[in-house]
């Protein structure tokens, strides 16, 4: 009776060891694939990045091809693979046992048994170093670590004043990196249009060195750090099992934060938005609804309009060109509406075109080498058509205008301009505010980064703001810093703030309510 237990156990125990096996070479292909796929379309990312992407992603408008590529590529490859060395070592044994050979007595040499471990090892230790690595699990287990907290340098925004309040428009740019305007890198400057529709000379300013945040580099993140005012981080930062990036009805987008939206529509303005891929992609559309954006239009949106085929692209959505032409019947209507009523408004923008891979469409003409020069340059056109659009109607009048990049442009395997950025000492973000009614504005301050863009939107829009600060920011009106501020501490030591998953900060910021 032993014998026979024992035969079992064995017979259990080796199948339950080949299962693990197959296990560990899944998950090992998986991982590398993984890894691969990050860093040929977005280079290396965060995990909180790829946490709160994961979750929403969208094969029509948020991604198209991509996303079927990542299922197929991470969910089916390695299992076939997989079923394919389970199928091949299934058969081999069959056919032993056909021949008569005694699979129990039998030892494959050790050179294979050898080779084979070493193999197995080199796909589960390389494909899980590969995707820690791509996905920054060690700086994240770092930040789990520190003993900053972004809630004890946060500044709740407080308005104190809003005779001066004026209208609002917001525009995003893709990728839109300040240093793609160096013609000697490039084969020309790809923001020339633009910059002749803002020039200084006319009243235009710019913040010198406005750098992306670091931790930052997506459009969610550009998103949250200008309107929040804080780095944007998702699942896991709030350190315990009732945090999550969106409350249990996906309702709520950091609903216990109080964003550029909120401030705005506490001030009686009108926020809509208007962007050409579809909303729910990253869980915009959430983001906006839960800070006070009353419409949104996106992919969706524009094709119930009727718009024609050939203005969108198969993985993105609705081209610039078009983006903006709806752009400007949208603010005539509400700049009519605001003059009837007295009711501000923000119309806030982002572009598309200039997302890689770059879609030429027919209205850009394209006179450069490299595809992606013309196509921020046609970008760019449209973006300035629509600034001498407001200039012509008179809106600029009562108007302020932001303009600026999301982030910085990608350094993934497969986006360009490698040779020239990869080693570049000095990117920055693209940006130009325009201030209705001032003669000689006075210099902004050099060198914010996205969270100071936050207070220095509500004081463009004409709101006063305590001490210039909302969230780690502080206004680039503010000609100095706070010494309390996130904003005076050492370089070194405001990066580790930044990257603290700070448990409690976000804990109350995900689940809370401003209402």
């Amino acid at each position: 009776m032993s014998g026979r237990i024992l035969h079992v156990t064995r017979r259990v125990g080796g199948v339950m060891g080949r299962i693990l096996l197959y296990v560990l070479i899944w998950a090992g292909l998986a991982l590398l694939i993984a890894a691969i796929g990050i860093r040929f379309f977005w280079g290396e990312i965060s995990v909180n990045q790829m946490l709160l992407n994961l979750v929403s992603v969208e094969t029509d408008g948020g991604g198209g091809s991509i996303v079927w590529m990542g299922i197929l590529g991470i969910g089916v490859v390695p299992l076939l693979i997989t079923l394919a060395i389970a199928f091949g070592h299934h058969m081999l044994r069959r056919r032993r046992r056909r021949s008569g050979e005694d699979l129990r007595s039998r030892r494959s040499p050790w050179i294979v048994r050898t080779v084979a471990t070493v193999l197995v090892g080199a796909v589960v230790i390389g494909g899980t170093t590969a995707f820690a690595t791509t996905v920054g699990v060690g700086d994240y287990i770092k930040a789990a670590k520190s003993p900053y907290n972004i809630g004890d340098y946060y500044v709740e925004p407080t308005v104190t004043g809003s005779e001066q309040k004026r209208n609002l428009v917001l525009i995003y740019l893709e990728s839109g990196e300040q240093t793609l305007a160096d013609d000697q890198l490039f084969e020309k400057d790809a923001f020339l249009p633009l910059k002749e529709a803002t020039s200084a000379a006319d009243g235009w300013q710019s913040v010198q060195d406005f750098r992306q945040y670091d931790g930052g580099g997506w459009t969610m993140a550009g998103f949250v750090s200008t309107q929040c005012g804080v780095p944007l981080k998702g699942v896991g930062s709030g350190g315990s099992s009732s945090s999550r990036e969106l409350d249990d009805d996906g309702d709520t987008y950091l609903g216990g934060a109080t964003c550029l939206g909120d401030v705005l529509e506490d001030q009686g303005y009108k926020n809509v938005f208007l962007g050409g891929a579809n909303s729910s992609f990253a869980a915009k559309d959430t983001f906006l609804s839960t800070h006070g954006y009353s419409e949104q239009k996106g992919l969706d949106d524009w094709r119930a309009a009727g718009e024609p085929e050939s203005s969108f692209r198969s993985d993105w959505g609705l081209s610039d060109e078009r983006l903006m032409a709806n752009a400007k019947e949208t603010l005539d209507e509400l700049h009519a509406e605001s003059e009837e009523t007295g009711q501000p408004f923000n119309l806030s923008l982002l572009t598309l075109d200039t997302h890689e891979p770059v879609h030429v469409y027919d209205y850009c003409d394209v006179d450069t080498q490299n595809n992606v020069t013309s196509v921020f340059s046609c970008s760019m056109t449209q973006v300035a058509g629509f600034v001498d659009y407001m200039k012509e109607m008179g809106y600029l009048e009562d108007t302020a205008v932001v303009i600026m990049g999301d982030h910085l442009k990608h350094m993934s395997a497969g986006d360009a301009f490698h040779e020239q950025l990869d080693h570049h000492g000095n990117r920055t973000i693209f940006n130009r505010i325009w201030i209705p009614g001032q003669e000689t504005p006075g210099p902004l301050r050099p060198g914010i980064d996205q969270l100071s863009m936050y207070p220095t939107i509500l004081e463009a829009a004409g709101l006063t703001v305590q001490d210039h600060a909302a969230g780690l920011g502080v206004s680039a009106f503010a000609p100095e810093v706070p010494g309390d501020s996130a904003q005076a501490m050492d370089p070194s030591v405001y990066r580790e703030l930044l990257d603290s998953l700070s448990p409690r900060f976000y804990a109350e910021a995900w689940i809370g309510n401003r209402g």
